[in-house]
């Protein structure tokens, strides 16, 4: 199994079964995981903030960043590749409360509300998700299966 690796803003889009995607530490990040069941087309990418608009040269050098930029180019480049709406599914981990214990920012609660709104436009919606709370989530994707483990601390789980 290779392990591609998406950091903050990235994305890795993969059509090899033989690929597991992963990214780290989603606190009040969000990821987004999109899988087409037929063709076994994976995408995940890992949102920091919700809208370009607060800082236009981050999302011209990197669109991943934000749910606005990132994610209607990473769903392009899985249609690109054949992914088709009718077999897709969607999950979404991540969006915790960290280090604002009284919501003063809510970036967490915001970055879930922007991607839902996206995917929302495609005409898409989770078919699952891990979201909120206060804890740190790692989470992968099985491009062979679709399998999607969630993981924080010593514990780990399917989603």
């Amino acid at each position: 199994m290779t392990v591609r690796n998406v950091g903050i803003g990235e994305w890795v889009v993969s059509a090899d079964p033989s690929v597991s995607i992963k990214t780290f530490a989603l606190g009040s990040c969000v990821a987004v995981i999109i899988y087409d069941t037929k063709l076994r087309i994976g995408g995940l990418i890992h949102v920091a903030l919700p809208d370009s608009t607060i800082d236009a040269a981050r999302a011209a050098s990197q669109p991943g960043y934000f749910a606005d930029r990132g994610l209607p180019i990473m769903i392009e480049e899985m249609k690109k590749l054949g992914a088709e709406r009718s077999h897709i599914w969607v999950k979404l981990v991540g969006g915790a409360s960290m280090l604002d214990p009284d919501n003063l920012f809510d970036i967490g609660k915001r970055n879930i509300l922007a991607v839902k709104r996206i995917l929302w436009r495609s005409s898409l919606g989770p078919l699952a998700e891990d979201t909120g709370g206060e804890i740190s989530r790692t989470v992968s994707l099985n491009v062979g299966d679709g399998s999607t483990l969630v993981s924080s601390g010593a514990r780990q789980w399917q989603i």
